[in-house]
């Protein structure tokens, strides 16, 4: 058996008065796996802690465009390859749980109001987002990595965008490879300026670099993703988590994390 763990983050550029709101996720996520919950269980219901938190920018927290909408991305993968991500969808605090009913559908991922009818059809809440107004530091996603107890690890992430925008805007968090990358070995999540993180597909070659016989550790390979993969002027962080020991934070500027490793 695998040692249960547990890695979130609050968005890279926030400072570490966000880390008791970000420990309250980790904690609810570490209960629900000793109570036998799987990895996605517990990856969903630690995001949406944080969607419900509206310093993150994330479900309730999400920033207004610059049409003064508010658009929630979200994505979730797994350790067996399944995946399910929403893009641009209004009304939905908590676009994760749309994203989590993906996984075992035909479909990958849906977009706009052909997200929100097929939520509605499956009875996910619809309920206005209150949101809040433009900031210099959008902090950009929040995202959790949990390995339960038979080793199967699932990543969810999800944010509300970034202020000053154009609401058809797609950054990293719902793209398979730059936002969030999952195999049976790793899991790894990205947060930071989108359009940065996309362009270098980030987490899949973060993952790919911890494979390599050159890597030493899947910290060693976030240091090296950060290092060159993404220009010194952007904002940028990473968690991660392998098939044994704790889960890794790492970023070049400040960026709440927490986590939560099985004694």
């Amino acid at each position: 058996m695998a040692k249960m763990a547990v890695v979130a983050h609050g968005g890279a550029g926030p400072g570490p008065e966000r880390q008791a709101n970000l420990q309250v996720a980790v904690d609810v996520a570490s209960k629900l796996l000793l109570s036998g919950a799987s990895a996605v269980e517990a990856a969903v219901e630690a995001c949406v802690i944080l969607e419900d938190d509206p310093v993150f920018n994330a479900g309730t927290g999400g920033v207004f465009r610059i049409d003064g909408s508010v658009l929630l991305d979200a994505s979730i993968q797994t350790s067996d390859g399944r995946l399910g991500f929403v893009i641009a969808m209004e009304e939905t605090p908590n676009p994760i749980r749309v994203a989590a009913d993906l996984l075992d559908q035909n479909i990958n991922g849906l977009t706009g109001n052909g997200a929100r009818s097929w939520a509605d059809e499956r009875g996910h809440l619809r309920r206005q987002v209150e949101g809040r107004p433009p900031i210099e530091e959008d902090g950009d996603t929040v995202g959790v990595i949990v390995r339960d107890s038979a080793g199967f690890m699932a990543c969810a992430t999800s944010t509300g965008g970034c202020s000053h925008r154009p609401p058809g805007r797609v950054g990293d968090v719902p793209l398979p490879g730059s936002g969030f990358w999952v195999n049976e070995r790793m899991a790894v999540a990205a947060t930071g300026e989108g359009e940065e993180i996309t362009r270098a597909l980030l987490s899949y070659r973060v993952g790919e670099m911890a494979e390599s016989d050159s890597c030493p550790t899947l910290k060693h390979a976030m240091n090296w993703g950060l290092e060159n993969l993404i220009p010194t002027k952007a904002s940028v962080g990473l968690i991660a988590i392998g098939t044994e020991g704790p889960g890794e934070g790492q970023a070049n500027t400040d960026m709440p994390w927490a986590s939560w490793i099985e004694d």
